[in-house]
């Protein structure tokens, strides 16, 4: 997998000839406030430009391993995608070049954008957000802007001016909003990607629904909610189609966009997971066909996207392990109808989202689990590291051992009269090499190599040994570093804490009891529950028909005033949802899969007697993850 962007190039970076771009880069424009949307106006976009994506790894996975009519398809559909207006193909030029090895940076942008006659008119974009693909660290991480975002607007050949960041579309197409991000943030933009919003409904279609858990009832007709959008769902594991996803997704009457934008995650959680293995060649031809109508892709310096490239970035997120898809947002917003936040909110939301933690899951599960883990590599204050030029950029390596030595790493410089330059200057690629002779050092090289990002690991050559100085690990840095390592990411993980349950199986047995008359499995009683919980009044438990031949019942607990988990119990043991666990663990002769969102534990599966029984987080994961394994563990069988 090549992915490649080039740290600290183009607009985002002045060159010094030294390659010294800071990355990631301080914000360059303070954002001073957010107005919250109107409950009526159409905004799916945070949806849609993830789905898209995702559509898009399905119809190309699938169609790269078929031969000649899909090969045809795969160059119509390039064509079909690429920047037709003058507007597109100049903003594509002013992209970030990109070199291969390093992390991608793509923008999203939903559009309202006219078809036919009135293509040229801009629209406005109601969704912005940047997704990068990183192959050091296997991950794919999402920054969205909301629409409303007061930003410093940049429009190449007029002022610059403070508005909604959702003008800069409006006032100079796809390069503004290219330019008003790239300010806001300082970082470089490799891609663009322009999503229109009326190929949502045909997309899902085209998958004949998604499979997606839904935590409670949803009813908004004309007589509880007039003059706003419908929905009417049940809760439960259920396949809905575009109709009913489109309402999911947008719903926020009783809650707010921080619920939305949750649940807008779990779809697209959802959707990766079904696209990843439920399709056919067909429905893969299908999705083509309507991408290529509502989707322009733009690609660093005007290159147009080739095979290959578009090949290996598909391969790159359908590969992703679980838990490796991150969701960073600027918090510290405060106000009502217009939110606030500081520069220090946009720092911290633009370093999470270039160095995601991507150890969080594992972290989160040793502090639930008690789990007391040693790592192999020696703290950087106990490893010694020679740092040697191999690129030819004069002060390279001077870079690199402060930049280690601001880490706690211990330099040690070449024996005196020797220089800090490698015996060549061909090193593409940053190299870490370890003296096999001392104890840890293959790990400490590893650890040093992830600060690097796309680093080779290798034991230390004879000709090195006078070089190194007896050092545990010699970096070679290479023509792909410019200046700067990674950000250490911030651990985020929760602190232990007891579980918030109580002993109440009375609360839902009596229920179990009548719904066990319509099912052929064998059901559990929570005998725990998160201690503020209530049944919810409109749908505490449903029983039905979850999949051809299956059936499932349905628990749902209300905690707080929008809050909701939930107990799915079902004999369909092949649900997609329960596709690929962080986890499992085997905990006094039961084994519980554990599926994490980053630190948070959002659900835990129990495999038993023919059936699965699930315990569903909120949308929010505001259950502890010490509660959500204590009330699976609590779960008993039903007396016969």
């Amino acid at each position: 997998m090549k992915t490649t962007l080039k740290r600290g190039m183009g607009r985002a970076a002045s060159g010094n000839g030294n390659g010294r771009a800071v990355y990631p880069p301080g914000v360059h424009t303070p954002m001073t406030r957010y107005r919250q949307p109107e409950p009526r106006r159409r905004n799916a976009w945070q949806v849609v430009r993830t789905v898209v994506l995702w559509l898009l790894v399905a119809a190309l996975v699938v169609a790269s391993g078929a031969a000649g009519a899909a090969y045809l398809k795969t160059h119509e559909f390039l064509a079909a995608i690429a920047p037709k207006t003058k507007a597109d193909r100049a903003a594509a030029k002013r992209l970030d070049l990109v070199v291969p090895g390093q992390p991608t940076i793509a923008l999203v942008i939903g559009t309202d954008r006219r078809v036919g006659r009135q293509a040229e008119l801009t629209g406005r974009s109601d969704t912005l957000i940047l997704v990068r693909a990183d192959p050091a660290t296997n991950s794919l991480s999402m920054l969205s802007f909301p629409r409303d975002l007061i930003a410093t607007i940049k429009c190449p050949g007029r002022p610059d001016t403070r508005d909604r960041i959702n003008a800069a579309f409006s006032f100079c197409g796809t390069v503004g909003s290219l330019e008003t991000v790239r300010a806001l943030t300082g970082l470089p933009i490799n891609y663009f990607i322009t999503v229109n919003f009326r190929g949502f409904m045909q997309l899902v279609n085209n998958l004949g629904g998604v499979w997606i858990d839904v935590d409670h009832r949803y009813l908004c007709d004309p007589t509880n909610c007039p003059g706003v959008s419908q929905i009417n769902l049940w809760p439960g594991y259920q396949r809905v189609n575009a109709t009913n996803a489109l309402a999911y997704v947008r719903f926020r009457h009783f809650d707010s966009d921080l619920y939305r934008n949750a649940r807008q995650q779990l779809f697209l959680k959802a959707l990766k997971q079904q696209i990843s293995s439920q399709l056919d060649i067909s429905t893969v031809f299908k999705i083509m066909n309507a991408v290529e109508k509502n989707v322009i892709v733009g690609r660093g310096g005007g290159q147009a996207l080739d095979p290959k490239t578009l090949k290996d970035y598909l391969y790159f997120a359908h590969g992703l392990p679980g838990g490796h898809v991150f969701q960073s947002k600027i918090e510290g917003l405060t106000g009502t109808n217009e939110l606030s936040a500081t520069p220090d909110s946009i720092a911290t939301a633009v370093r999470d989202f270039v160095q995601p933690d991507v150890n969080a899951p594992a972290k989160a599960r040793d502090v639930t689990l008690g789990i007391k883990r040693r790592s192999h590599a020696p703290l950087p204050r106990n490893t010694s590291t020679t740092v040697l030029n191999g690129n030819g950029v004069a002060g390279s390596a001077a870079n690199a051992a402060y930049e280690l030595g601001q880490r706690g790493y211990k330099i040690v410089l070449p024996p005196t009269g020797q220089t800090q330059n490698a015996p060549n200057f061909q090193y593409f690629r940053t190299t870490v090499y370890f003296d096999k002779a001392q104890p840890r050092s293959g790990a400490a090289a590893a650890q040093i190599a992830n600060l690097f990002g796309d680093a080779t690991v290798k034991p230390l050559p004879a000709e090195f040994a006078t070089l190194a100085n007896g050092a545990m690990a010699t970096v070679v840095v290479g023509q792909n570093f410019h200046g700067t390592i990674a950000p250490a990411p911030v651990d985020k993980t929760p602190t232990k804490q007891p579980p918030m349950v109580t002993p109440n199986a009375a609360m839902t047995r009596s229920l179990l009891v009548q719904a066990n008359k319509h099912v052929r499995f064998r059901l559990q009683v929570p005998r725990l529950v998160e201690s503020s919980s209530r049944l919810e009044f409109d749908a505490p438990i449903r029983v039905y028909t979850i999949n051809k031949g299956y059936r499932a019942v349905r628990l749902t607990f209300r905690i707080g005033s929008n809050e909701y988990w939930g107990i799915e119990e079902t004999n369909w043991n092949d649900a997609p949802a329960l596709v690929g666990p962080s986890f499992v663990h085997k905990i006094k002769g039961r084994e519980y899969a554990l599926y994490y969102s980053g630190a948070h534990l959002h659900m835990v599966v129990l495999r038993k007697d023919g059936a699965t029984y699930w315990v569903v987080n909120s949308v929010l994961d505001e259950l502890s993850n010490e509660t959500m394994l204590a009330i699976a563990r609590g779960l008993a069988p039903l007396p016969k």
